[in-house]
């Protein structure tokens, strides 16, 4: 089955939002503190968390990173690390 940039997009973003919710679970904080401390609604946290945001931009993600005191390349490499070897967002055909 070959799946479409849109589903491989869908997957990143449910696979961030994992290792997102497992570092703030991790830290016992919930989400009404954290997005409270970094001026973001609990409804943008939380739909970064479950992957059921359409994107995230580069600020949100930053800011996540600060309220659980890593730094985003972090959270970016551990992404990189839960993805597949061969995942890519480009389709080749």
């Amino acid at each position: 089955m070959q799946h479409t940039s849109e589903d491989k997009k869908i997957q990143l973003l449910k696979t961030l939002g994992k290792i997102i919710r497992t570092h703030r679970e991790k830290q016992n904080k919930t989400i009404y503190a954290i997005s409270a401390e970094e001026s973001m609604s609990k409804s943008t946290w939380r739909e970064v968390e479950i992957g059921a945001c359409k994107d995230i931009n580069l600020t949100t993600l930053w800011k996540i990173a600060e309220g659980l005191d890593i730094s985003p390349q972090s959270l970016i490499e551990e992404l990189n690390i839960k993805m597949s070897k061969n995942f890519s967002l480009i389709d080749y055909d």
